[in-house]
C-alpha cells in the first residue's frame, strides 16, 4: 500500500520542495509514497479565483471560505484522514506520525491569511494540527514538517529498519548525545565509556544521559515520561553504574 499524500494549498508550486530530496525524494521516485498538490483556488466560482473574504465582525485580515475550501476537500473523497495545519490545532506528536504513516496516507489543508472560516471545523471531519507555539506565513512549511515526519517512517524509507528506534521522542526521551572521529578535537576527548566496548554500561550511559537531558531541556517531556511510567523491577539495562 503506498502512502498517498494530498495538499490542499493555494500555492501547490511549494510541492514536493525538500520532499524531493534526500530520503523522503527518494522514496517519492520509488513509488514508496505520492504526493500531489492541489490548488484550492481551482475550486472558486467567480472569475476572480477568490477563496477569501473579509471576517465577520470586523478585524484585519482575511478568511478562507468554508464553501470554497468545502469543495476543494470533497472533491478527494474519502478514506484518509483530514489534517488542518493551524495554530489553534493540537500538537503534532510522534505518536500521531507514527499512526499516520501506518494508514493509507493523508490529506492536508493548508491555512493562509488569518486562517479558516470556522464552520468548516464544524461541518467536516478534520484534524487540526500545528507543529509548535509560533506563527508561520502559511501552513505549507507545517504540511512539509508533517509529511518528512510520515515519510522517513514508511517501510524501505531508511536504510536501516532500526535506525529511528532511539531517537529523539520515540522512547517519550529526548535522544542521547552522539559523538564520532577523531578522538580528540579542540581538546575535547569522546567520552570514555563509548570507547570501552562495553554494551551494556554504553546502554545505561545513553539512557542516563537521555533521562538527564530531556529533564534538563524539556521538563514538560519529563513530566509526561515519568507519567506514563510504571513501578517494575529495574531490568539489568536499567542499572546505574
Amino acid at each position: 500500500m503506498t502512502f498517498a499524500a494530498t495538499v490542499l494549498t493555494l500555492y501547490p508550486e511549494m510541492f514536493p520542495g525538500p520532499l524531493g530530496h534526500a530520503i523522503a525524494g527518494r522514496a517519492l521516485a520509488e513509488g514508496r509514497w505520492s504526493l500531489d498538490a492541489v490548488n484550492i483556488r481551482d475550486f472558486a466560482t467567480d472569475r476572480h479565483r477568490t477563496v477569501d473574504d473579509t471576517p465577520a465582525g470586523g478585524g484585519a485580515g482575511m478568511v478562507l471560505r468554508a464553501d470554497i475550501v468545502a469543495a476543494a476537500l470533497d472533491a478527494q473523497g474519502a478514506g484518509r484522514p483530514v489534517l488542518a495545519m493551524t495554530p489553534r490545532g493540537r500538537p503534532l506528536r510522534q505518536a500521531r506520525v507514527r499512526e499516520l504513516a501506518a494508514g493509507p496516507g493523508a490529506i492536508i489543508l493548508c491555512g493562509r491569511f488569518e486562517g479558516f472560516d470556522e464552520r468548516i471545523f464544524e461541518a467536516r471531519a478534520i484534524e487540526e494540527v500545528t507543529i509548535g507555539d509560533y506563527i508561520l506565513s502559511g501552513g505549507e512549511t507545517a504540511a512539509l514538517v508533517l509529511l518528512d515526519a510520515c515519510v522517513r517512517l514508511l517501510p524501505g524509507v531508511m536504510g536501516a529498519a532500526s535506525s529511528g528506534i532511539e531517537e529523539s521522542y520515540e522512547s517519550g526521551l529526548l535522544e542521547y548525545p552522539h559523538y564520532t572521529r577523531p578522538q580528540q578535537w579542540e581538546g575535547r576527548t569522546i567520552p570514555e565509556v563509548l570507547r570501552s566496548g562495553d554494551h551494556a554500561k554504553i546502554a545505561a550511559w545513553r539512557q542516563r544521559r537521555a533521562e538527564d537531558d530531556t529533564r534538563l531541556r524539556r521538563p514538560d517531556l519529563w513530566e509526561r515520561h515519568v507519567g506514563a511510567r510504571v513501578d517494575r523491577p529495574l531490568a539489568r539495562s536499567d542499572e546505574r553504574d
